[in-house]
């Protein structure tokens, strides 16, 4: 675990970095940097939320969990928004799991403050209904490309999201992990791959990852990749009201 946070976070999460410097400063004040360790539940199905988090290098997976206890993944969060969307939009608790699967750095932001911020209704109340828009939209087109698209068009959406929000082109995730996250068989997973291997999109081995084409990745990807990031870009670039 690295010994100190990343400096500023309005400048690693992109949903603080939205916020116009006339409210920013009161929030960013409140914040609190978390190192967030692979494999860390920050809540759980059902569980009493009391903090948000506002990742910057983390990776956070969001996903459904059924009452036999399996559970597929529905939205991946990273330095572009936050976890716990649950809290401001009513609900102190929600029927999915979120789970870091990538280690990283977060900033945390208790409930009772969060509130404080919506019910001032600025601009932040309106980032985070944009955020929640977004995030819905993702999930929305995770449960269409699930039953419409071919499992390797899904490994590539579910690749690209994660890229966009890491530094990097390598991924530390098991075959087994992708397949519990995506909702199919190993073996279905394990041919994707090999499938997008031939081709010359990536490389993997012993749980690790590599993306060496992203173009090609992106032309193999099925439309729902761009659905998701013309959605989370246009929370950003839209305007925010002072």
């Amino acid at each position: 675990m690295p010994k100190t946070p990343p400096v500023g976070p309005a400048a690693q999460n992109k949903l603080l970095a939205a916020i116009p410097t006339s409210e920013r400063e009161r929030v960013l004040r409140e914040l609190t940097p978390v190192f967030l360790s692979f494999g860390k539940t920050l809540y759980e199905s059902d569980a009493q939320l009391n903090q948000v988090y506002f990742p910057t290098s983390a990776i956070v997976s969001l996903s459904y969990v059924m009452t036999d206890a399996t559970s597929a993944e529905i939205a991946v969060v990273g330095n572009e928004g936050v976890v716990g969307v649950a809290l401001f939009m009513g609900e102190a608790s929600t029927p999915g799991r979120a789970v870091v699967q990538s280690p990283g750095w977060a900033y945390s932001l208790t409930g009772a403050l969060l509130k404080q911020e919506f019910t001032r209704g600025g601009a932040m109340l309106q980032l985070l209904l944009r955020y929640t828009q977004a995030l819905l939209a993702q999930m929305a087109q995770t449960v269409v490309c699930n039953r419409h698209h071919s499992i390797d068009q899904q490994l590539c959406r579910w690749l690209l999201l994660r890229l966009d929000r890491m530094d990097t082109d390598e991924l530390a995730m098991t075959q087994e992990a992708i397949a519990d996250m995506v909702g199919v068989r190993r073996e279905e997973v394990i041919a994707a791959l090999g499938k997008l291997r031939s081709s010359g999109l990536l490389q993997y081995g012993q749980g690790q990852i590599r993306v060496v084409n992203r173009t090609g990745l992106e032309a193999r990807s099925c439309e729902c990749y761009g659905v998701v990031k013309k959605e989370s870009e246009r929370l950003f670039y839209s305007a925010v009201t002072p």
